[in-house]
Formats: structure tokens, C-alpha cells, sequence
């Protein structure tokens, strides 16, 4: 069955008159609360040279007694874990009265306090964070932390991410414009914010056009360490540098000695780096000396096995607690950079001695630590196996770049 509606022509239409009705409502008033005193929640960021005046002015606090309180002695611990991007809530009153501060350090713990009656006491405790993987790529433009900020990375990434790779990539002068990197972290969050990141647990640098991978494997027992994806360990015996990051200021071959003022061999290679810059042992090994010595200024000399040792010379301090016969690990802060000795400038001067003849640890061949045990590689593929994949996944997109 079908309906059809229609108009003839020439109809004539008989409009319904209308009129304008204006009535008042009896609207319900509510009452004036008893407490006239609101409450708020502010939230601001620590910017860099902000004073605690200027952040409590953003926070919208008007209250001397509180302001005092954090000025004082008693309130530095609260203050002291503050660093610039830290986010800060205030609870204040409608008159600008604090009533609480919190902020969440990158540990993962809630720091501020409470006003009850005329005190402040101290508020503090570890809050439960969950983790999450988070990827990211960036390439590099001028230098590896400008990359890595571009990609929106924590220094903390940033620097395991070169102690991984450090005995493969001397991030000192094999570095170039052009080099990508891709890496998976954990991220630890708090309520949907993120707190703190953790652990790389896997990552893939191109340097040169020649990629290097790693994951992060930790077996039964709870020794871990990074492994490439078919198991070979990517630690190696030495780290390439005892600096994160500087730049060579002389080689490993005959120069004029600028002191001595005569063409003489230099048995090592000098990094130029700011006085109290970490100074790292390359290798696990022994203190043979510690101490004052001629040109060498302060001087850490370090035995390993196999006949290896490597010497740290100008140094401006030792690391607490060094002394001849202590055992060092691979990337202990021994040391500090300085200027003691025959130096003309803050740097240090580092050796490489194989039997106690010095070698060039630029190309020196050094040696691998041990691979994945074949009862492990089994547990080792189940966990490499999908790290891979998901850095196949970034091998093609776009990536953070630092113009």
C-alpha cells in the first residue's frame, strides 16, 4: 500500500491567530550556605628561576605565615627535591590561606604538608606507580642530547642509552648527522601522570649506516644485562670512553708536548671536559694506585684481567672510599676531571696497557663478555622476539627532528 500527499493549486490557507503570553514564575530561591568559606585546588609548574614567592603568587596563595614557614629551616626538606618542571598543588582558601602543598618527586613520592589549627606537618609517602612502554625515535642533528630532547626523552634514557651502545659507538667521534636511534623504556605513571622513567629495555642506534640493537634480558636468578636479538652480549670488557660525553682534545700519536715544549710520543688519548666531570672505570678491576704523581697529577690506576690497565690522570678529586686493593665495576665513578699536573686545561688523560705496553684504546680490539647460555636462549627469545618487532614497527615513520 502506498500514500501520496499533495497540494491542489489556488488552496486557500486559514492562519491560527497568535498572541504573546508573559507569565512570572515562583522560582525557588536556595539559601545562602552556612560556610561562606570556599575551598581550591591550584596546580603550577616549577619554572626555571622561580623563587618559592613566585610560585606561591601563581598558586594564588596569599598567606605570610605560610610563605615564612616554607623560607625556614624546618621547611628546606620539603623544598630541597624541587627542580624546575616539577608540578606543584596548593589547597587555599577563599582569602588565599594555605591550606596544603603537594608535588610528587621523580622517585615516586608524594612530598608536602598539611596546616592543622596554627601548625604545618609534614606530609610524605611512596605512592604506587604503574609501569607502561613508551617508543620513541629521534635523529640526531647536533649532538645525542639535543636529539634526545627533540624526541621528548628523560636524560635518564638518554644516558643508558649511550652506556649501551658505548662499547660499540665512541659517541665522542664516531657520532654524525644523520644517525637515528630508536628505543622502548618503561615510563612509570601515578594517576595518568607521568612520574618517572625507568629501565630501556630495548633500543637501536644507526650510526653511520650501520645499525646496532639491544634488549634487556634478566633470567631466573635476577641477573640482567643487554644482549643483540640473536643473544651475543653487548657489554664488552671495556667501555670505548671514561667520559659520557666530551671531545678529544689529542690523540694517541707524537705531538709537541705544550709544557715540556719538545715533539715526544703521547701513550694516550686526552678528553676535554668541565672540572668535576664523572670520570668512569672502563672495566671491572683493582686499584693498583691512588694518589700524587709526577706529570699524572692525581692518578687512578686500575689492573683488570688478561694483563690489561688502564691509567686516569689530572683528575681533580677520587671518588669516596677509593684506595689501593679496592675492587671497581664497569661505569664506577672513580674519579673527577681536573687540571693537576702537566695540564694546561681541565681534561683527562687516559691509557690503555696491554702487559704494560700502552695501546691505543681508540682502535685497541677489545674483548666481549659472555653470551646468552643455550639453556636460556629459549626464555631469552620469548622476550627479545617482541622488543624487535615493535622496533621494526618505527623503522619507517617519521621521527623527532632538532633542526
Amino acid at each position: 500500500m502506498v500514500a501520496a500527499f499533495a497540494t491542489a493549486p489556488d488552496t486557500v490557507f486559514s492562519f491560527v491567530p497568535t498572541r504573546t503570553v508573559v507569565e512570572i514564575l515562583d522560582v525557588a530561591r536556595r539559601g545562602q550556605p552556612d560556610d561562606v568559606n570556599q575551598v581550591f585546588w591550584r596546580e603550577e609548574r616549577l619554572g626555571r628561576g622561580d623563587t618559592v614567592s613566585d610560585l606561591l603568587a601563581r598558586l594564588g596563595v596569599n598567606d605570610e605565615e605560610a610563605r615564612a614557614f616554607l623560607l625556614r629551616v624546618k621547611a628546606g626538606r620539603l623544598l630541597q627535591l624541587l627542580h624546575p618542571g616539577t608540578t606543584v598543588q596548593a589547597r587555599t582558601a577563599e582569602d588565599g590561606t594555605l591550606l596544603a602543598l603537594r608535588y610528587i618527586t621523580d622517585k615516586g613520592r608524594l612530598v608536602g604538608f598539611d596546616k592543622q589549627g596554627a601548625e604545618f606537618n609534614a606530609v610524605e609517602q611512596q605512592l604506587s606507580l604503574s609501569p607502561q612502554q613508551q617508543i620513541k625515535s629521534g635523529e640526531i642533528r647536533s649532538s645525542l642530547f639535543a636529539a634526545t630532547d627533540a624526541a621528548g626523552l628523560s636524560d635518564n634514557v638518554a644516558t643508558q642509552l649511550a652506556d649501551v651502545f658505548a662499547g660499540d659507538i665512541d659517541f665522542h667521534r664516531d657520532l654524525r648527522r644523520g644517525d637515528k636511534f630508536t628505543v622502548i623504556y618503561e615510563m612509570f605513571y601515578h594517576e595518568g601522570r607521568a612520574i618517572k622513567s625507568g629501565r630501556l629495555l630495548a633500543a637501536e642506534f644507526i650510526n653511520q649506516g650501520k645499525s646496532y640493537r639491544t634488549v634487556w634480558f634478566q633470567d631466573a636468578e635476577g641477573k640482567g644485562g643487554y644482549y643483540t636479538p640473536e643473544g651475543k652480549n653487548l657489554r664488552k670488557a671495556f667501555l670505548r670512553s671514561p667520559l659520557e660525553f666530551s671531545r678529544i682534545s689529542s690523540g694517541f700519536a707524537m705531538r709537541f708536548h705544550p709544557i715540556l715544549q719538545q715533539w715526544r710520543a703521547h701513550k694516550g688519548v686526552d678528553y676535554a671536559a668541565p672540572v668535576g666531570t664523572h670520570v668512569k672505570a672502563t672495566a671491572d678491576g683493582t686499584v693498583e694506585f691512588v694518589g700524587r704523581q709526577s706529570g699524572y697529577g692525581n692518578v687512578i690506576m686500575l689492573r683488570h684481567q688478561g694483563g690489561f690497565s688502564t691509567y686516569y690522570a689530572h683528575l681533580s678529586s677520587f671518588a669516596g672510599g677509593l684506595h689501593q686493593g679496592a675492587r671497581v665495576h664497569q661505569g664506577d665513578v672513580i674519579g673527577h676531571v681536573g687540571q693537576t699536573g702537566w695540564a694546561t686545561g681541565p681534561h683527562l688523560h687516559y691509557e690503555f696497557r696491554v702487559n704494560n705496553e700502552v695501546r691505543n684504546p681508540l682502535t685497541v680490539a677489545l674483548p666481549a663478555a659472555l653470551p646468552i647460555p643455550a639453556e636460556q636462549l629459549a626464555a631469552f627469545s620469548g622476550v627479545s622476539a617482541p622488543l624487535a618487532a615493535e622496533l621494526n614497527l618505527l623503522k619507517n615513520t617519521n621521527l623527532a627532528l632538532l633542526e
